[in-house]
């Protein structure tokens, strides 16, 4: 080929990289360039709702977590209070939220001593006392923390040793060290950033609440190049408050949108939140539009519609505690509001109530028609599907059987914070599951909290018995629902409407005897789940026997009769396989 030849090729090809380079550029919409290089927010996390004390029915300041995950660390555990020597450094761990190791081996919370990041930092004179599960949840002081995974753009994302801190050890950081939302916000914030952010995670929200109010905070790693000689912050992080009377939540999905610095009382931030949205090409303020930060970290183009539910949770909220705005499906999530005032205030049974939710009664309940089965399992299709080399979307609720755990936090500004706090705990699937409370000054839990892992079956653990029932309800569940309704209603409406009478009680005991008072609490949170925790075992043994073979033993009257189908399901059953109908006998 002569030299000629090659010149003209070598400046065709230069030509059409600059025209690609144009129309990337200059005609592909803001916001749809990097859109390549996004680390898509995931769609089977975790689900966190928050409710400001003048939007709760007992101006209680609650959050809760759906920990989502179906191969986590399940184990909770109680970190007492200590007193650190004047110079005394403490050390940090890489901790993720989903490694786990075989129970002979050694339990999660021993074995992340394994990973150390070679990074210590200056101890605090005195480290508070707290409740824990695979992330920091209440500590003495009722501070109370949530969190769901929300990702970010893939270019951000850290998973070198850079990133020292990751989620899970900035809740610790902050049940150790702080007494308010605003605090261990703060916290948290400045230690990533002078650290690094990032490992085991992407973006992640956490919802941050005490007593007067509940905050989102999202934070995010700034890359694998960053280390801490850039002098450049190790994250980058925003912070909104959730207004007193309203709610909001978050699906694993960004929700922090416009925001104003100036506007102290409502928004924190790092210092380059909007300078390296700029520096990276994620906001242009040359083009006249305000920043948003979930347009800029972490933007969405899916609806409750467009996904065919697997990302109708945000819209689903909405719709259940204020249907009166007419939140459309088909409303991207992007555009949806911050937060908004309820319809009406929510009590903390409504807060349950959310968090058992299927999307029963509206076009995409998993239990209708033949995705339900015979007996209208809504846990039957999780996750989409696959057929044929065609993906199916599903819906994916608010409530999913793959749950660890599901906790709701009330933080309550009338009581002493040992009384004033508790975390509500189920184990497992919530909708065959039992919130246990926890009160916030206790000293100790269930040592069956502790035990357990999703792989050895081990009647000594908590979880194992909410599973047990569980597995019995999925065989026949429109029928064995009703049994756990009912076993619910006798522990969990027990324990909610009792909670008044442990108040008083204890705050009497608190003015005389503060010791007194904690032994009190302790003693009624450990002894009532361990009586929750026998009564389900015991429900899990009942459900076997009653619905055994697919059919109802009645253990009362020694009957056995035929589990009821319905007959649609036949119906179909019969169009399915072509059956012929049995022809009349001969008179």
């Amino acid at each position: 080929m002569s030299l000629k030849k090659i010149f003209l090729i070598f400046g065709l090809a230069l030509s059409m990289l600059a025209l690609v380079a144009i129309v990337f550029i200059f005609i592909v919409p803001e916001g749809k360039q990097h859109e390549s290089l996004l680390s898509e927010p995931p769609a089977e996390g975790c689900t966190v709702v928050m409710v400001g004390k003048d939007a709760s029915a007992d101006s209680s300041v609650m959050t809760t977590h759906t920990a989502d995950c179906s191969i986590c660390d399940w184990t909770w555990h109680h970190v007492p209070a200590a007193d650190h020597e004047a110079g005394s450094m403490r050390k940090i761990y890489h901790i993720s939220q989903i490694k786990t190791w075989p129970p002979d081996v050694g339990l999660k919370w021993d074995m992340n001593k394994e990973n150390y990041t070679g990074v210590e930092i200056p101890q605090v004179p005195h480290t508070y006392a707290y409740h824990h599960g695979v992330f920091g949840y209440m500590n003495e002081h009722q501070l109370a923390i949530a969190e769901s995974t929300i990702g970010c753009r893939r270019k951000m994302e850290n998973s070198t040793p850079s990133g020292i801190f990751d989620i899970t050890t900035l809740t610790l950081i902050a049940m150790e060290r702080s007494k308010t939302a605003r605090e261990a916000i703060k916290t948290m914030g400045k230690l990533a950033e002078k650290h690094g952010y990032g490992f085991h995670d992407t973006g992640e929200m956490l919802a941050v609440a005490d007593p007067d109010e509940v905050w989102i905070f999202e934070i995010m790693p700034v890359g694998p190049l960053w280390t801490p000689k850039s002098g450049k912050p190790g994250t980058v992080w925003c912070a909104q408050r959730v207004p007193d009377d309203q709610v909001s939540v978050c699906p694993n999905e960004s929700r922090i949108g416009k925001i104003d610095l100036d506007d102290k009382d409502y928004f924190l931030a790092s210092s380059n939140v909007i300078s390296y949205a700029v520096e990276n090409g994620y906001y242009n303020p040359e083009r006249g539009e305000p920043f948003s930060w979930k347009k800029a970290y972490s933007p969405t183009e899916a609806s409750a519609a467009s996904s065919r539910g697997t990302r109708a949770r945000l819209w689903r909220f909405f719709d259940l505690v204020a249907p009166s705005r007419n939140f459309s499906p088909e409303t991207p999530n992007i555009e949806f509001p911050f937060s908004v005032k309820p319809d009406k205030k929510l009590s903390l049974q409504d807060i349950m109530d959310i968090t058992r939710d299927k999307y029963q009664g509206t076009t995409l309940d998993p239990a209708e028609g033949l995705r339900g089965g015979p007996f209208s399992n809504p846990n039957y299709h999780p996750r989409p599907v696959k057929v044929e080399g065609k993906a199916y979307n599903t819906p994916r609720t608010i409530s999913v059987n793959r749950a660890e755990y599901t906790t709701v936090t009330q933080c309550r500004e009338w009581l002493p914070d040992p009384i004033g706090g508790i975390v509500w705990l189920a184990f497992g699937a919530q909708d065959t599951s039992c919130y246990m409370p926890l009160y916030a000054g206790i000293t100790a839990i269930p040592e069956s909290f502790s035990i357990g892992d999703h792989w050895v079956f081990n009647r000594e653990s908590a979880r194992w018995a909410f599973d047990y029932v569980d597995f019995h309800t999925l065989v026949a569940y429109s029928h064995a629902i009703k049994d756990v309704k009912k076993a619910q209603a006798e522990w969990e409406k027990a324990a909610i409407e009792r909670v008044p009478a442990i108040d008083i009680t204890a705050k009497e005991l608190y003015g005389q005897n503060q010791k007194l008072a904690i032994e009190y609490l302790t003693d009624y949170c450990v002894n009532n789940a361990e009586e929750v925790i026998d009564a389900w075992w015991e429900l899990g043994d009942r459900l076997l026997v009653k619905y055994n073979h697919l059919s109802i033993y009645d253990t009362e009257n020694r009957k056995r009769t035929n589990l009821p189908y319905p007959e649609s399901w036949f119906k179909e059953v019969i169009k399915y396989h072509n059956l012929e109908p049995q022809k009349p006998a001969k008179k």
